[in-house]
């Protein structure tokens, strides 16, 4: 049912109620004794008329007072009510969903049923603004997913595993046997690289039966749904070495790189250590790296509690160590998507957030024949706009038929036939790059006819990193990006990987510029929808020299748009 409005018109203090006024037996008595008995069938019908307008009008209020509109479409207000792609209608305020409304993805694949539906929308409505996965998860992963997340039942935050486990890292004794091990993750950087971090963490501890315990930083509970059933992810706030997180660095006395160099990574008698800082910053050393080395998981896998700081999507690596081989693969059958399903299954936007989304998408994108989503990010460090960026955007989209050329010598184009549409969604700091490419198709029409909207959701000016407000736009940002059909990109940045790997597109990616001068060619296809790890090692741990690690095996190659950086693709299909 659509949401019915109030209408500032409609005075219902004038409507009488039969029940107790007069008003009705001057409509209906007087024509009847004027006129006599053959107009009882006329006053009959007016009854009835009369009758199912008064319960009209008391539906319409009652709707109305229970589900008031939103006053704006870009307000962080919690969004009661959604229209879809499906057509389908959901209230925050429904207890439940019938059958035939909850994704099957849910249902039977990545996501588990046991959550209350109130408290994370995103998580049963998303799939109905997005186009069936093109590749199913494997079950081996969604075992896999389901036998995690008992773990955390079991060992999360609070419970008693996790309290025995917390007073031997207190006490600093020596750690005994435990089926409870933990990796905590540290919140670090900007939100494109968290999210990708979290991912990158994430594997890691499914792949060392480890408990992932996040650090909720100053926005991750404002952003993000928690993604395991019953036990909270967020590690808690009076966890003993949280206030040491600032601190932690490759200095720091329980650094692994640090421990290694000084071949100090037993304790004095002899034990293991009951936590081990992992450093794996983009300004790691080599002796951080090691961490990518099976001989030295052995070691580590001994540790109860590993701490890890990065803004690294590491995950290409992981692909690199033999003894996680098989169980990689039996995972992700197609390597070009483990971000893809990792990041469907752990990062659904709070209801705040969900509402910046779909209001947007409902207002602008919505009833579009086509989406297309354009991401610029501008490393220069001058004054935007820049002339050689918008050519540069202009030139790719054009080029690749993305968008339709202008005519400048015609007023109007008649398209023959039913006229289609295009809405691009254009996410920038600056505002200056969306003003032009509207002006561009507002002034001048399309030669194939094509009716194309332009639109920015928000123009932030810089990066806000610790704004609330600031993450909460970044995040719907990245996620309307993902909801699009087709996907341009900027080189290096972590916004559109995201955006490309959760929608599973596979975009046009703008090279970087040089000199202030646009490239030729502006951009190219990316060969998966994975993102690209910025800083691999270069390392052969067997024989302990360097080696191009973008050369060993066919799914891990060099990034399209970092030479040096390293990315996952799926050598079966043909790019």
């Amino acid at each position: 049912m659509k949401r019915v409005n109030k209408n500032p018109d409609t005075d219902l203090g004038t409507r009488s109620d039969p029940d107790n006024g007069s008003n009705y037996d001057n409509v209906l008595r007087d024509p009847v004794a004027q006129y006599g008995f053959e107009f009882n069938s006329m006053r009959m019908m007016g009854l009835a008329v009369v009758t199912l307008m008064l319960v009209s009008v008391l539906f319409s209020v009652s709707v109305v007072l229970r589900d008031p509109p939103d006053d704006g479409v870009w307000e962080a207000n919690e969004a009661k009510s959604f229209e879809v792609k499906s057509r389908k209608v959901f209230s925050a305020e429904e207890d439940s969903f019938q059958s035939a409304e909850v994704p099957k993805e849910l249902l039977g694949g990545l996501l588990s049923a046991e959550f209350d539906k109130k408290s994370c929308l995103s998580r049963y409505q998303s799939a109905f603004y997005r186009k069936e996965l093109s590749r199913k998860p494997s079950s081996y992963l969604i075992s896999r997913l389901r036998s995690y997340e008992a773990l955390h039942q079991r060992c999360g935050p609070y419970t008693k595993s996790y309290n025995k486990t917390l007073q031997k890292l207190k006490s600093g004794n020596q750690p005994e046997s435990s089926d409870c091990n933990y990796l905590v993750w540290i919140s670090f950087s900007g939100l494109g690289n968290r999210i990708l971090t979290l991912a990158s963490a994430f594997l890691y501890a499914l792949l060392t039966n480890r408990v992932l315990l996040v650090d909720p930083g100053v926005d991750m509970v404002d952003l993000f749904c928690e993604p395991f059933p019953e036990v909270s992810w967020f590690l808690p706030s009076d966890f003993p070495l949280k206030n040491q997180f600032d601190s932690f660095d490759q200095i720091s006395p329980h650094c692994y790189g640090r421990l290694l160099k000084n071949n100090n990574t037993m304790n004095s008698n002899g034990s293991s250590r009951s936590f081990v800082y992992l450093h794996l910053v983009h300004d790691y050393d080599d002796h951080d790296k090691l961490f990518f080395c099976d001989e030295d998981q052995s070691f580590l896998q001994k540790v109860p509690w590993l701490i890890m700081k990065t803004d690294n999507y590491y995950i290409p690596s992981l692909f690199l160590i033999p003894s996680f081989e098989q169980e990689l693969s039996n995972l992700f059958p197609n390597k070009d998507s483990v971000f893809h399903f990792l990041g469907r299954y752990l990062f659904h936007p709070t209801n705040p957030v969900w509402g910046l989304i779909t209001r947007y998408y409902d207002a602008y994108l919505a009833r579009a024949d086509e989406r297309i989503g354009i991401q610029i990010r501008v490393f220069d460090t001058g004054v935007g706009p820049f002339q050689y960026v918008l050519d540069q955007i202009l030139a790719c989209t054009l080029k690749e038929n993305l968008l339709p050329k202008v005519d400048k010598e015609k007023a109007i184009i008649r398209q023959s036939g039913n006229q289609t549409s295009k809405a691009v969604i254009l996410t920038s700091l600056s505002s200056g790059y969306f003003e032009k490419m509207r002006d561009v198709y507002w002034e001048y029409p399309t030669v194939t006819g094509e009716v194309i909207g332009i639109y920015q959701p928000s123009q932030e000016r810089y990066q806000q990193t610790e704004k609330h407000t600031h993450n909460r736009k970044a995040w719907a940002e990245m996620y309307l990006l993902s909801l699009t059909d087709v996907l341009v990109t900027s080189s290096w940045s972590t916004f559109g990987y995201v955006a490309q790997s959760l929608g599973g597109l596979r975009p046009w990616i703008l090279y970087k510029p040089e000199n202030h001068t646009a490239p030729d060619p502006p951009c190219h296809r990316a060969m998966s929808m994975e993102p690209c790890f910025h800083a691999p090692p270069f390392y052969d741990c067997k024989a302990k020299r360097g080696i191009d690690t973008g050369v060993l095996v066919p799914h891990v190659r060099h990034c399209e748009d970092m030479s040096w950086g390293l990315k996952l693709v799926d050598h079966q299909d043909e790019l």
